[in-house]
Formats: structure tokens, sequence, C-alpha cells
């Protein structure tokens, strides 16, 4: 019995021994495994660095377009842009004055059915109206009346005066781009991410439209063609996991500006909008202040229709400047003014063409120049 007593100790001390060897086994592997997948983060880390001085040198090599040339390219092709709105607006209002006519009611009625026809809005429309009217004895030429209309357009929009002491921008710049599906969004993102790298910024683009594949490729395209960098999870990720991440690396990389593409939703779908609400709150937390701007991007063939939706995204996730499309493909572009007049939001950029260049800060005076002259 003694025997067999010590017989079993002596299995069992091999046992623990034997157990105590694959412990020691797997943790090595384990540290093992963790070492090298270190490794592959630093290599990692090492050629993302290494590409962001390779685009930064390609940035400095390239030549910067003279400012003169560019202002006065600028505005031919905004009155390019713009013809099929300037047609309706210049001969209709032409021709309210052929033969010498009186300025009467009728023609103030027809002038508001030309204003409406150009998407100013009814409301807008009419309370420009009002104040025309009450200036129609010192009218008596389509010149005066196009005087009379530039100014009263140009009262629309919100004040952009630039004050003395500008502050820098926080870096990095967090831009958070929403808008409806097919209104142009992501390639105005692209866009801007171009602006940009062309201004020696650092860009990095957060692919947070995870619903479908197709949008975190088309995202991954812009990237390539401005020399940004991109970050991007699978599809189906978590919209807001991929805004979070893409802070975390502008943030750690030292990035200029962090432009976050969002999913084109209906805005008519709550769940989709609270989607968004829940993406801003998740930057702000990684950042505090951040996104220091919402941008929303509107289809200006949409007409009236695009003031109900930013009014619902302005609601939902406080829209801070807008971007209106597709100018070139109608002749509604009064809609402009009414979205400006109604929402009281600055417009910050148009879309009048579909290369790079047709994107253009937008600047009231220059626009409704470009509308009549």
């Amino acid at each position: 019995m003694v025997f067999n007593f010590f017989k079993k100790k002596t299995r069992d001390n091999e046992q623990e021994t034997r157990n105590k060897q694959e412990q020691l086994k797997a943790q090595e592997q384990l540290k093992e495994e963790e070492r090298r997948k270190e490794q592959e983060r630093l290599k990692e880390q090492a050629r993302l660095k290494e590409e962001e001085r390779r685009k930064e040198n390609e940035r400095v090599k390239e030549p910067q377009p003279s400012e003169e040339p560019d202002k006065k390219g600028i505005f031919s092709r905004l009155k390019s842009g713009l013809t099929k709105t300037r047609e309706v607006l210049n001969t209709d209002i032409n021709d309210l004055f052929k033969s010498s006519r009186k300025i009467d009611d009728g023609l103030f009625e027809e002038l508001e059915e030309v204003l409406i026809t150009a998407d100013l809005g009814m409301d807008i429309t009419m309370e420009m109206m009002d104040r025309i009217r009450k200036n129609a004895g010192r009218l008596s030429s389509a010149d005066q009346l196009k005087g009379v209309l530039k100014q009263e357009l140009i009262a629309l929009f919100p004040s952009t005066e630039v004050p003395e002491t500008v502050p820098a921008l926080p870096r990095p710049h967090i831009i958070m781009v929403v808008g409806v599906n097919g209104t142009g969004k992501t390639t105005t993102l692209g866009k801007l991410a171009t602006r940009f790298t062309r201004e020696n910024k650092k860009v990095l683009i957060a692919a947070a439209d995870t619903f479908r594949a197709a949008a975190i490729e088309q995202v991954g395209i812009w990237a390539d063609r401005a020399g940004a960098t991109i970050v991007r999870h699978k599809q189906g990720a978590d919209p807001a996991a991929v805004a979070y991440d893409g802070v975390e690396a502008a943030m750690a990389r030292g990035m200029d500006v962090l432009l976050i593409d969002t999913a084109g939703r209906l805005h008519t779908q709550k769940n989709l909008m609270e989607e968004l609400k829940k993406i801003k709150r998740t930057v702000g937390k990684k950042m505090p202040g951040a996104p220091h701007e919402v941008l929303m991007v509107l289809d200006a063939t949409t007409g009236q229709n695009a003031i109900s939706q930013a009014k619902m995204f302005h609601e939902s996730v406080n829209l801070t400047q807008l971007a209106l499309t597709k100018l070139d493909g109608t002749a509604k572009g009064g809609i402009v003014a009414a979205v400006a007049g109604t929402l009281h939001l600055p417009i910050r950029y148009i879309g009048v063409g579909e290369s790079m260049d047709d994107l253009q800060e937008f600047d009231a005076v220059r626009f409704v120049n470009a509308l009549f002259d």
C-alpha cells in the first residue's frame, strides 16, 4: 500500500510538471505572437509615415497657379455654369421692358413669375417684390431693375465679413460631411480633399459610410487622387467607430484636416439621422469641440426640396455650412439665394461642373453678378 501511494504521488508530480511546462510553452507562444503583432504594427506605422513624407514632398514640388488668372478663370466658369439660370433671368426681365412698357402691377406680376421660375421661392419672392414696389417710382429700365434685384439678392446671404484677427484653425480641423444620396456628397468631399492637399495640408479621410462597399471604394479612389490618406473598416462596421479611429489617427499623425464621409441618408428616416448624431457625439468625445464644421451637400436641381432636407439635417446635427452642387444642370439657380435666405446658414461652396476646379468657394457678390452680367 505504501508503495502504491508513493507511485501515485510520483505520477501526480510528473503530471503537474508537464502541466506547468505546457502553460509556460503557451505563455511563450502568446508573447511571441504579441511581439510579432507589435513588429507588424511598427512596420505599418513606418510605412504610413514614409507614404505621408512622399506625398508631402510631391505636394511641395507641384507648381502653384498664380492668383489673378485663377480668379478670372473662376468667374468665367461660374458664368458658364449658370448659363441656364442666366438665360431665364436676363431674357425674361429684358422682355418685360420691350416697347417702353410702363411699370405697373402687371409688370410686377410677371416679374414675380420669373423669380419663382428661377426657384427663388414664394415667400422670399413676395418679400422682395414688396420692397421693389416701394422703389418703383425710380425704375424706368431693365438695367435699373436688374440693379435693384442684385442688391436684394445679395442681401439674402449671411454677412461674410472677415474679422481683423482670424483665429488659427484647430489641428486637425475636422469637417463632418452629410447629405442625401445622389447629391454629390462624396464627390464634393473628394474635391475638398484635393483643394486642401494643393494648399500643402496633410489630409485624412474617414470612410464612415460603411453600409455600401462601393461607397468605401469610392472614397478610397478620391483619397488616391487627392494624395490623402484614409481610415476605413469593413462594410457593415459601426460608422461611429470609423469616425473615432479617424480622429485618433489624425491626432496621432499630425494631420491638418480630417474629412468624415457619412452615409447618404434619406432625411425622413429617423433611425439614420440618429446615427449621424452618434457619429457627431463620438467625434466630440475623442476631441472636445469637434467636429469643427458640419457641411451639408445639397443638389441644386432638387429645388425647394433641398431646403426641407437641410432643415431636417440642421435640427439633427446643427449644420454650420452648406455646399450646393449641380448648378450647371438647372435653370433654377435662384435656389442658392432661397437656401441662404431661408436657413440663414453660410453657403461655403458651389459646384458648377464636373471638373475639380468647378467646385468653388462661394462669394455672394460674384455669384449674383454672374447671374446677370
